[in-house]
């Protein structure tokens, strides 16, 4: 299977291609074991690097376009282009339904996203 532990930023990045060309493998197959064990690693990684419960909201949402490779335009389609700007500058608090957009396209925790939060 020829897979090694995930130890630098570069290590992050080949397992997220992989991971990305592996994504909808069946289940029990060969593809299906190594998707689910690059998986696994790459969360451990993630994990160790970004421990999430110390991450306010912005914070959550910065790491996830760190790590998952999204841009700022991304999270404007996501929640709206003046929206994603008064977020990330912590402008604006996030409502209910970007918590719940962000939280299923991205993959972020939702107990992430509710947390309280400064505003400037």
């Amino acid at each position: 299977m020829d897979i090694k532990p995930i130890r630098t930023d570069a290590d992050h990045e080949a397992a997220l291609q992989e991971i990305e060309k592996l994504w909808g493998a069946e289940e029990g197959t060969a593809e299906g074991d190594r998707l689910d064990i690059l998986v696994t690693l790459a969360d451990a990684y993630e994990d160790q690097k970004w421990p999430l419960e110390d991450m306010d909201p912005v914070e959550a949402i910065e790491a996830a376009m760190v790590s998952q490779g999204h841009s700022r335009a991304e999270l404007g389609k996501l929640i709206g282009q003046n929206r994603a700007t008064e977020i990330l500058r912590r402008q604006r608090s996030l409502t209910l339904p970007m918590i719940r957009r962000i939280a299923k396209e991205w993959h972020v925790p939702e107990r992430l996203l509710v947390k309280e939060y400064a505003l400037n």
